[in-house]
């Protein structure tokens, strides 16, 4: 999934403590009645105190007036008749009798008598009822009316993972949505086989209304099953009395019903405005990572593959996809149209089921005999051209490059108008946002671009990685709240949370180290190429592809030594250099921002440590290697040599300090001849100065001594990060209300990026390169206000307004021209108009992006109300609304109230540790570095509890406000004086 898509989690096994599940004794002790089959003995039933789910049919607060007295007096009457020792009870039990005060005498014998024998007949009475045929008890006790529902065995599983004592082998699935009621009922056959003897079955389900259950076993008759379910698991389960025998075949038919999701994920239903005005529904899919449990019951985990046959009962001015081509259309007596599938022609893991029902257009093309298709919204479909032809050229190229031909018939890509993610890769039927998709005929290199790399990422789901990209993960990995590539996690929130940075960037830029660290004719490739062909179509673990590499290599590197110490271990290593004479000395430590002696580590990474020298340090041929596996290493060099430039071209995943002396030198040289190192060595380098000075290792001083050069500049990536950085501080000074040095700092941008705002000019122009260099230092030096910028914006956006929008913007400067247009009072209320309007995705984006950069304190409020009610400005642009309110001075703490004050209706929209909470979170606490603002943070997340309080990302949160607090207290004085 682009983005936010999927890291396949790598769950524990352990199972969960008893201590979870301890709760008062029961009336109806359910797990100690013989008439229930036993239970394997390592497969011990807990009866979770959350739920009173043994039947379908016990809601879970289900009970009126007269129950919860009917419990009291179960409680009080019953408890001495269940089979547990007063010893055993606290003190403090509410059922314990305080002993009389010794002043009162003791009762008669008389009164003794008449007491023993009315508890004798109470328990007499409670003991017929229990036992009364065709009578049922809550679990509390209470006596309810007799409803067919007989009593079951507590849930008869305890573990996160489901077990593996059998394998679903196809899924026949029936599906009938009604978008008028948003609901959809279905029917789900799966076909199995028993790997281990077991008396079970167990598998996912969630907010699915399950009415009938049959089992038939080999070839015997299908008879009625009781589904028993956990919902804090979303799991169900039957049990036998009977052990089913491995190499059984069995089939589990579940007939349910359940409403179209609201949030984003499982099958969901969506709505859009179409060109007449008319409100158009339809139902998508977001299965990845644990939401097709949603849609559907199934084995929702990817190590259980199955095939898929899939029928979808619809209206007929409806139309249907997923993952295969349609095999027919058969007409229902009941004025529907069913449409089936053909039966997936691999097994497939259920997160990459896909379905989706509603109203599409298509352009089609042929490639290699694979249909290729990209579906839009009809009047969306002039928006499609470029997505078929990237789409056609990259599977070709893939083809090509894998030595594998893609293994579907078709490839659908279909752009959703709401839609979370980026896009998600379902194999056959990619899903995507309009603006990862589609673009318009006019659209710009930059934004094709963008486009083209999405495309890439999904049809082989590997993708281009920018430099900034990688550099983001290194920040991101500098936390103690960061975490290791594969990682066990224990819970639901915590497989969302993998989606991040860590897990997608880092495990691409390892990769990519890793690529360059193996010499050779496309050794990667080759070793790339050997793992598919091997593990087609099977499971795998990280060691697999690293075995494959090892194989390939001609120096027979062991890449599964090397590669697991940046896979199992959190963060990453700064190497320190120091010279005497010709012999250079390298150090490697952990970089670890929050370095307290609680969070000291040990770790050692097998670092390919690549370099160049003012001697040769451009062309690739001029990089020497040199692999540190301990805590030092050393090597030579020529006692001539001025300078030396560490990981060439930035491949590597490491930071490098260089010493007063070493900076010292490759600051001269670039003050000399910019072009004396790559730009992605000038941007290196400024990432790691940045970066040692976050540390503590290297002063403010030599941050700005080192970006004297970069008036020099030619390249966008140097400028671009320098930007970056510097308006990372320029906002933390500015929302510390740090006026005098946030005026000094705005002078500081302005004279040192002067030259190079001046020479951009505002007309059309191609390279995609100069397009990022000049939408970066204009919406810079518009942000700052600087007046020659803002002038020309406006101009534009009323040459824009006045010709209805037939005088084109460059897309490159359309964000800088929107953003202008929305600090006026006159021109936010047109753009908003504009807004409403538009039907090309990517400039809608940046209108709503300018919107929320509004400095005017109403019509913040009123945009984060509106985000959220999703009616004008649709939910999942709300993570963007919010991180474009908060980099402003005026909106940073009304995002921060409306947070919280709204938290549980985000986390209705947005699942507990997905990426689009992750990225609320981060905009909103980023910028604090107070005191007060850390106690704030800490104790609203505190107070959520199981709402989010254990999220990775609130550890990050306060994590980074401490060290920009920190930060602060040590650079302010230095800041007053070198500005």
């Amino acid at each position: 999934q682009e983005t936010e898509e999927t890291q396949r989690a790598n769950l524990p096994r352990n199972m969960i403590e008893n201590s979870m599940f301890e709760e008062e004794p029961d009336v109806v002790d359910l797990a100690k009645d013989s008439t229930f089959p036993a239970l394997d003995p390592d497969e011990v039933a807990y009866e979770p105190r959350s739920s009173r789910l043994l039947v379908r049919g016990l809601g879970e607060n289900d009970m009126d007036e007269d129950e919860e007295d009917c419990e009291s007096s179960a409680r009080l009457l019953g408890m001495s008749f269940m089979n547990r020792s007063s010893a055993h009870r606290s003190n403090s039990s509410p059922y314990t009798r305080q002993a009389p005060p010794r002043s009162c005498s003791r009762p008669s014998a008389r009164t003794m008598v008449v007491c023993v024998l009315f508890l004798v007949i109470v328990a007499s009475m409670t003991m017929v009822l229990y036992f009364l045929p065709g009578c049922t008890f809550t679990k509390t006790g209470c006596r309810k009316e007799n409803k067919t529902t007989p009593i079951e065995p507590p849930f008869p599983w305890s573990q996160f993972r489901l077990p593996h004592s059998i394998r679903p082998l196809s899924y026949d699935l029936t599906l009938n949505p009604d978008l008028d009621n948003m609901n959809f009922t279905g029917s789900t056959v799966i076909k199995m086989v028993v790997l281990h003897n077991t008396k079970r079955i167990v598998l996912h389900s969630a907010n699915l209304n399950i009415s009938k259950a049959t089992f038939k076993l080999d070839d015997g008759e299908a008879s009625d099953v009781t589904v028993l379910e956990y919902k804090p698991r979303q799991q169900i389960a039957l049990n036998f009395s009977e052990e089913l025998k491995a190499g059984q075949y069995c089939v589990l038919t579940l007939d349910y019903s359940a409403n179209l999701s609201h949030t984003y994920d499982g099958f969901y239903n969506s709505s859009y405005t179409d060109k007449d005005g008319n409100k158009r529904v339809l139902a998508a899919t977001q299965f990845e990572p644990l939401s097709a449990r949603k849609a559907f019951p199934c084995f929702d985990e990817p190590a259980f593959k199955a095939t898929f046959l899939i029928k979808i009962n619809r209206k007929p001015d409806y139309m249907t996809l997923s993952n295969m081509p349609k095999a027919k259309t058969t007409p229902l007596n009941n004025g529907l149209v069913q449409d089936e599938f053909e039966m997936t022609s691999v097994n497939m893991s259920t997160y990459l089921v896909a379905f989706i029902v509603g109203n599409f257009t298509p352009v089609s093309k042929n490639v290699s005999e694979i249909l290729v298709s990209v579906y839009s919204v009809p009047e969306k479909k002039e928006h499609t051209d470029y997505a078929l032809d990237a789409a056609s050229k990259l599977l070709d190229f893939y083809n090509d490059f894998f030595e594998i031909n893609f293994p579907l018939k078709k490839l659908d890509l279909i752009a959703i108008p709401d839609f979370l993610a980026g896009a998600m890769e379902n194999w056959g039927l990619i899903t995507f946002r309009e603006t990862s998709l589609l673009v318009g005929k006019q659209s710009s290199p930059l934004e094709k671009q963008v486009v083209a790399s999405v495309i890439a990422h999904e049809l082989a789901h590997q993708g281009n990685l920018f430099l900034a990209v990688r550099f983001r993960a290194l920040d991101k990995d500098a936390l103690n709240s960061s975490h290791a590539v594969s990682t066990a996690v224990n819970s639901p929130e915590q497989v969302e949370e993998m989606f991040d940075s860590v897990s997608y960037e880092k495990g691409a830029s390892i990769l990519l180290m890793l690529n360059a660290s193996l010499s050779g004719d496309q050794q990667f490739r080759k070793g790339i190429i050997q793992y598919l062909k091997q593990f087609s179509g099977l499971n795998t673990d990280t060691n697999d592809l690293w075995n494959s590499l090892t194989q390939v290599s001609t120096q027979h590197q062991n890449v599964s030594e090397m590669m697991s110490s940046w896979t199992s271990q959190k963060g990453f290593p700064l190497v320190t250099v120091s010279r005497k004479g010709d012999q250079v000395t390298l150090t490697q430590e952990h970089f670890l921002l929050t370095s307290d002696n609680a969070t000291h580590t040990s770790s050692l990474w097998n670092i390919p440590v690549t370099y160049v020298s003012d001697n040769c340090s451009l062309a690739p041929e001029c990089r020497q290697l040199f692999t540190l596996k301990t805590k030092s290493g050393t090597f030579k060099v020529p006692e001539s040599v001025k300078w030396l430039k560490l990981n060439y071209r930035n491949t590597g995943f490491y930071i490098v300090h260089y010493g007063d002396d070493g900076w010292a030198a490759l600051r001269d040289a670039l003050a000399n001849d910019v072009s004396v190192l790559t730009h992605e060595d000038r941007a290196s380098l400024i990432h790691n100065i940045f970066a040692l000075s976050r540390l503590g290792r290297v002063s403010f001083r030599h941050v700005l001594n080192l970006l004297n050069y970069i008036s020099n500049e030619t390249e966008t990536s140097p400028v671009t990060e320098a930007l970056l950085q510097l308006n990372k501080i320029y906002q933390l000074l500015d929302k510390r209300q740090e006026y005098s040095l946030v005026a000094r700092m705005k002078t500081y941008i302005l004279h040192h990026f002067g030259s190079l705002m001046d020479k951009q000019t505002w007309e059309e122009q191609e390279s995609v390169s100069k397009q990022e260099l000049r939408s970066a230092l204009l919406e810079t030096a518009c942000g700052l206000d600087d007046e020659n910028c803002t002038q020309q914006a406006k101009a534009l956006f009323k040459q824009y307004v006045d010709s209805n929008a037939t005088s084109r913007i460059p897309g490159d400067l359309q964000q800088v021209v929107f953003n202008v247009a929305a600090q006026s009072a006159e021109d936010w209320p047109t753009l908003l108009n504009l807004y409403g309007h538009a039907t090309y995705d990517a400039e809608k984006r940046k209108m709503l992006r300018g919107l929320a950069s509004t400095q005017d304190a109403r019509k913040i409020v009123w945009i984060l109300k509106a985000g959220l009610k999703g009616n004008l400005i649709q939910t999942q642009e709300l993570p963007l609304v919010i991180s474009t309110v908060c980099k402003g001075f005026a909106g940073y703490l009304f995002a921060w109230d409306f947070i919280q004050e709204n938290w549980d209706r985000l986390i209705e929209k947005f699942p507990v540790g997905s990426f689009a909470i992750q990225t609320i979170i981060n905009s909103a606490t980023s910028q604090f570095s107070t005191q007060a603002h850390l106690d704030q943070v800490q104790g609203f997340f505190s107070s959520l509890k199981e709402r989010g309080s254990q999220m990775r990302s609130v550890q990050e949160a306060l994590e980074t406000i401490r060290l920009n607090k920190r930060w602060m207290e040590k650079n302010l004085r230095t800041l007053q004086k070198w500005l």
